[in-house]
């Protein structure tokens, strides 16, 4: 703990922003219920109500709050992403490591698996699979948590590769260490550091490919509140924008709102992983 509190007061003013804001998205979307004024889903004006109280953002086609509406999208949209990435590192990092460890026919059929889903282009596989299955969240998670776990597997593998040819392995094999042993004791502990990083790497991947399975109408469904479908749903409100008074220059606005919020937590949590990185690095500022 002293340890980590020490390097987090030497972390530079791009890490702390990030982990500010990534901080404040994180408890918003734990505390959503309490923060937001009004339901996720209830209709609690007229449509397309100018910015002012009790619609601080105004309401959408339906007379949804859009501030409650963006509250909530922040616990429907990283949550799935955050769940979805966790779902994808024990997935590749598991088979990444057993593939390292073990090698022969086994890190062959793994990595002749992984050669062929990379080899079909994520977003087309992912709309075929989904239009097949249906959009259901549990199909959503599995569907982009296989496609990601293969950039995991060849991260983890190739990490582990250089790992066990450390002489601190051979004499753990020598002392006669089972497989599970070394790898929790001895490939783990050394490969946290750029496993972590790419751990924020594919969240963000992650997050923005719900996004934009959302925006296509094949991520999260109404009436689920999520960023990417909240930015479909209010672009066509681009065209009626009139900057000549604030209430119609606020329905150009309206999809810059849901699209912010998806840039800054993408920048934030990137800010936090170049950190992390340079200190994987082991180089001095």
């Amino acid at each position: 703990m002293t340890k980590l509190m020490t390097r987090l007061g030497d972390a530079p003013l791009s890490a702390w922003i990030g982990i500010v804001i990534v901080t404040l998205i994180a408890l918003t979307a734990i505390f959503a219920p309490l923060l937001a004024p009004f339901p996720e889903v209830e209709v609690v004006g007229p449509q397309y109500s100018p910015w002012a109280a009790p619609h601080y953002l105004g309401t959408d086609a339906l007379g949804r709050d859009v501030l409650s509406r963006m509250i909530y999208g922040a616990r429907n949209t990283v949550g799935i992403a955050l769940l979805t990435t966790a779902l994808a590192f024990l997935l590749g990092a598991t088979f990444g490591l057993l593939a390292a460890t073990l090698g022969g026919w086994f890190d062959m059929i793994a990595s002749r698996v992984v050669d062929v889903l990379m080899a079909i282009p994520a977003l087309i596989f992912a709309l075929l699979v989904l239009t097949i299955t249906g959009t259901s969240v549990f199909a959503l998670i599995l569907v982009i948590a296989v496609l990601d776990s293969t950039r995991v597997y060849r991260l983890s593998r190739a990490v582990a590769q250089g790992i066990l040819t450390m002489d601190y392995v051979e004499v753990a094999r020598m002392r006669g260490e089972g497989l599970f042993w070394i790898i929790r004791r001895e490939v783990l502990p050394n490969a946290a550091a750029p496993l972590i990083a790419e751990f924020g790497l594919r969240f963000c991947f992650v997050f923005l490919f719900i996004s934009a399975l959302s925006f296509l109408g094949l991520g999260l469904q109404p009436p689920i509140a999520d960023w990417g479908a909240m930015v479909r749903e209010s672009a066509k409100l681009i065209s009626f924008a009139d900057f000549s008074t604030w209430q119609t220059a606020t329905f150009g606005l309206a999809p810059l709102l849901p699209a912010g919020a998806i840039a800054l937590l993408t920048v934030s949590v990137n800010l936090i992983v170049d950190w992390v990185l340079h200190l994987a690095s082991g180089l001095e500022d």
